[in-house]
């Protein structure tokens, strides 16, 4: 009788034990499961609007941990290493570019989010007029960036492409006229190009929106030119293909695209960062 008592319990224990640890692994083996939400950013704007974004996912039952990111490889490659479910830092562009190189790459956009004006810098000179002939305008060494660049130095006036070209892939042999003869220098890593600023090199310098803000330029202020809010450079909240209609994802993108976090972009950034709802 005593042993089959003690069979008794140990099998109830069991069950019991059983049942905890199923129920464990189950609330934790993933995002979906728990309401959390892994996203990679830029430092700035992204990290910041995701900061301001985090108690609205709260208040939707998403818990959002944000990684940063210096450089414009490391998001992608974690995100296809599944070590974040999003990454929120770069254009469509840019992407298509990525995935072209990268044949492990299956992302897709899950949303826009806003722009990021490029702009155009100078210690020396106060419009892109009074550049001398055989002036340096420096800019980064990613090519995904550099037909938008020359389209926004085309409606400058600065120079013109080949008719016909396909803008968004435009490169500086796409040039058709050049008439103050200038010389263009594209292999400098994006994040370096505040500190060539700073350190006076070149003529002018074509600066990403997030690295002007990130080292203390006010793209409105500091910029001698600045591209237009009609811009088709959208930075997108992206995802591995088929995470695009996952509850968080869909609930993260919501967020981004309130009214509290446009105000929150348009009175922080004053023009810098646009939002936007597409």
């Amino acid at each position: 009788m005593k042993k089959l008592l003690i069979s008794t319990v140990f099998a109830v224990s069991a069950l019991a034990l059983s049942a905890c640890g199923t129920s464990g692994s189950g609330s934790g083996s993933g995002s979906e499961e728990t309401g959390k939400l892994i996203v990679g950013a830029s430092n700035v704007p992204h990290a910041e609007i995701l900061e301001e974004a985090k108690p609205l996912l709260e208040k939707k039952g998403v818990e959002l941990e944000i990684k940063t990111f210096q450089d414009y490889i490391l998001p992608n490659k974690t995100l296809a290493d599944k070590e974040i479910d999003a990454n929120y830092f770069q254009h469509i562009p840019y992407l298509e570019s990525q995935m072209a190189e990268n044949k492990n790459y299956d992302f897709v956009n899950a949303g826009g989010i806003h722009i990021e004006p490029i702009g155009v810098y100078s210690k020396k000179y106060k419009s892109l007029e009074k550049l001398p002939k055989g002036a340096t305008i420096i800019m980064s060494n990613s090519v995904a960036d550099h037909g938008r660049i020359l389209t926004m130095l085309e409606s400058e006036g600065l120079i013109k492409l080949k008719e016909g070209v396909d803008k968004t892939k435009a490169t500086v042999e796409d040039i058709e006229e050049n008439k103050k003869d200038i010389q263009f220098k594209a292999d400098v890593e994006a994040s370096l190009l505040p500190q060539i600023y700073n350190n006076d090199e070149g003529d002018a310098v074509l600066i990403n929106t997030n690295y002007a803000i990130d080292a203390g330029l006010n793209p409105q202020k500091d910029a001698i030119a600045l591209e237009g809010s009609d811009s088709p450079y959208v930075n997108i909240i992206a995802v591995r293909k088929g995470d695009e209609n996952k509850k968080e994802v869909k609930a993260l993108v919501e967020v981004l695209h309130s009214d509290e976090i446009k105000k929150f972009i348009e009175e922080k950034y004053e023009g810098a960062v646009v939002p936007v709802d597409k």
